[in-house]
């Protein structure tokens, strides 16, 4: 069995010799499209989609495990600005903050940086905060709880139920950072170099109190206090939010790291839009629902929806992860941007695709008056090129801007 296959997202299928069970599991699982080769037995056509990483499947009884790369088209260089600018716009992550070094994979690059920052959070020191505790206790500290001494007491004096503030290393900032480096240590493909320096991560953090998987995460705002914390915690929340993968399927484990190609580039262009837009005297929404008919009954969110002063809706964009292809994009595009524009009663309506042959073009619907607009943003150059393609693209939102 091929221990380790590397696949480009949404390249041709490739055919690869795989247990049926392991093939099954990965088809289940969702991570890659996968069915058996109909000319020849023992082997399966696996394509990937538009989600980039690493997934290992533990198959018992066998030496070693079958790990599958999906490696991103897009330079992750290039990834790890859309990912900075979409979670923080005017931070430093979008000046290039966060180093990825020579990786061209996904995952140990994200491994790399994740190591890198929390190494920069935590080198004065763990940040300390205030949490809420309630415990039984021979001592009466903080204030009592009665209704909780009642009801567990029965009247007893000893023990006592009692709330207080501790000042402690054990908040939520670095729970969150404990639980992404224990989650990157389970994962396959983190180069060794990188583990090392992620187990001694680890053992500054070793006083922190590990999260159950499958409760909460610990919620944290932005302060003044943790704000060495911040780029660290935005790539925690990357690694233990958006990304892992993890699955029991026919008896076999699939564990790994996978990025939605998709969310990303649709988080980019709604944010970027957003603050292109800021100074405008318009208020943006991004993922606004609304309704196509009078009823209610059939609900629909666009990615970008503008709003002018008089809070009618004045602009609509949808983003799509797609390329061009020799007959042009994909006509269903179309029709769901008409329905938006009926819906919103909007003259106009804007797509963003990724890459393509050409920068922009428009199609005015017969009979409607409706012009839906097709820009392309070119993700393989700077980012400054693409902060100027998403201006280009809000001055035909709004032609009297000035960016």
């Amino acid at each position: 069995m091929t221990s380790v296959v590397e696949i480009v997202e949404h390249a041709p299928a490739v055919s690869v010799a795989l247990p049926d069970a392991v093939g099954r599991a990965l088809a289940a699982a969702g991570v890659l499209e996968a069915a058996p080769d109909p000319y020849t037995p023992g082997r399966w056509s696996l394509r990937a989609g538009s989600k980039v990483g690493s997934v290992a499947v533990d198959v018992p009884g066998a030496d070693a495990a079958l790990t599958v790369r999906v490696i991103p088209k897009t330079p992750v260089a290039r990834l790890f600005f859309l990912l900075g600018y979409s979670l923080d716009p005017r931070g430093a992550w979008r000046d290039g903050e966060v180093e990825v070094a020579e990786h061209r994979d996904l995952l140990p690059a994200l491994a790399h940086a994740v190591e890198r920052q929390a190494d920069q959070a935590l080198r004065q020191g763990l940040l300390q905060g205030y949490r809420a505790t309630e415990e039984s206790a021979l001592v009466v500290r903080g204030r009592i709880r009665e209704a909780e001494q009642i009801r567990r007491r029965f009247g007893a004096t000893l023990p006592v139920e009692v709330a207080y503030d501790e000042f402690t290393t054990d908040i939520a900032e670095n729970r969150l950072l404990r639980a992404a480096v224990e989650r990157l240590l389970r994962l396959p493909g983190v180069p060794r170099d990188v583990r090392r320096r992620l187990l001694h991560q680890r053992a500054r953090l070793a006083d922190v109190a590990v999260v159950v998987r499958g409760q909460p995460l610990p919620d944290w705002r932005l302060t003044r206090l943790n704000a060495r914390y911040h780029t660290a915690l935005n790539l925690a929340r990357v690694v233990l939010e958006n990304a892992s993968a993890e699955h029991a399927t026919g008896g076999l484990r699939i564990d790994g790291f996978l990025f939605d190609m998709n969310k990303l580039f649709e988080d980019f262009v709604t944010v970027a839009l957003r603050e292109t837009l800021s100074g405008s005297g318009r208020a943006a929404r991004l993922q606004d629902a609304h309704y196509l008919d009078e009823a209610a009954a059939v609900r629909m969110r666009p990615d970008f929806v503008l709003y002018g002063a008089d809070g009618a809706p004045a602009a609509v964009v949808d983003a799509k992860y797609k390329a061009e292809k020799r007959g042009g994009f994909p006509e269903p595009d179309l029709y769901q941007m008409l329905a938006y524009c009926t819906a919103l009663g909007l003259r106009e309506g804007h797509l963003v695709y990724a890459k393509g042959n050409a920068s922009h073009a428009a199609h005015r619907v017969r009979h409607a008056g409706i012009l839906i607009h097709q820009h392309v943003l070119d993700l393989d150059q700077q980012p400054a090129g693409l902060l100027a393609d998403i201006a280009a693209v809000a001055r035909h939102m709004v032609p009297d801007l000035r960016v």
